[in-house]
């Protein structure tokens, strides 16, 4: 009896390094997409942040010029504070609502689908749009808000107001996309865990504390993790919905405004760099405490 010969698949040479071949052609274009639009204009923001600029778009290495300027400019420690305070204004208010708007629509009632579509539309409509629509619900003499409450409101000129109502309308553009992303991860808990509840007679309050929010953890705090990049990097939104010539702007300017006047308008690309860098620095650092702090509460068991 002749035994039938096997052959083992070689683990070295060319089918080794045919792998590695293929391997480097698959994440090539993703890799050279990051050095080209992510790694490279880092580098050169950087490099811009210590120097000067001159004319015809020459430069000059100045060093810490440019940071010694900006840690003694009030204008920067304020759109600093308006960005922080902007974070906090949608964060916090923006994922609860999500939250509970995420648990409703997981219930099962009649043109759910209806409704997943209609909170997830702001997603989907151009930020110009969206900022035109709530200019003229804010409008002070004919806003749609005013004519309810029938109460004339500065909502854009008012610096104790301009900041709630950027918020606002933060929270609802970003509101569709947290829900669907939690609900994802509502409809991926098991069942089991809500009938023993129910045989114990948990009621559907605790069940959402006890067993929701635990199971969501991960998801909410991907989430979270979305939402205050987005609001420490807001530029659009606030510029789109507060006029240049708005004497209230430096009440509410955060710090991407005031890297576009300065790079764009002004022609101080080198102060501009530093502001970028500064406020890459300022989300890295929050998103570090954020990673050290979801060893408390987020649980990635199943």
């Amino acid at each position: 009896m002749t035994g039938a010969k096997i052959t083992n698949r070689p683990r070295g040479g060319l089918y080794k390094g045919g792998d590695c071949l293929w391997g480097w052609i698959m994440i090539g274009p993703t890799v050279a997409g990051i050095l080209v639009l992510n790694i490279f204009p880092f580098i050169q923001t950087i490099i811009l942040g210590l120097s000067s600029s001159k004319a015809f778009g020459a430069y000059e290495f100045s060093g810490l010029k440019n940071y010694a300027d900006m840690v003694t400019s009030l204008e920067f420690w304020k759109a600093t504070r308006n960005t922080l305070w902007f974070c906090v204004l949608t964060v916090i208010p923006g994922v609860a609502i999500s939250v509970v708007t995420a648990a409703l629509l997981n219930i099962k009632i009649k043109g759910r689908g209806f409704f997943r579509a209609l909170y997830f539309l702001p997603m989907v409509v151009s930020p110009a749009a969206v900022a035109l629509v709530w200019r003229w619900i804010f409008n002070t003499e004919y806003g749609i808000i005013n004519s309810l409450v029938q109460i004339k409101i500065n909502w854009l000129t008012n610096s104790n107001i301009i900041m709630y109502a950027c918020a606002i309308v933060a929270v609802w553009s970003a509101l569709g996309y947290d829900a669907v992303l939690l609900l994802s991860g509502i409809q991926n808990i098991s069942r089991t865990y809500y009938e023993a509840a129910e045989i114990d007679g948990a009621s559907k309050f605790r069940q959402f504390f006890s067993i929701t929010l635990p199971m969501i953890s991960p998801v909410l705090f991907f989430v979270i993790i979305l939402r205050v990049m987005a609001s420490l990097k807001v530029y659009d939104l606030i510029y789109m919905m507060v006029d240049q010539a708005n004497p209230v702007l430096p009440d509410v300017q955060p710090l991407m405004y005031l890297f576009y006047r300065e790079s764009f308008i002004v022609g101080n690309k080198g102060y501009g760099s530093a502001l970028a860098v500064w406020t890459v620095l300022l989300i890295g650092v929050v998103t570090c405490i954020q990673f050290i702090g979801q060893k408390r509460w987020v649980s990635y068991e199943t």
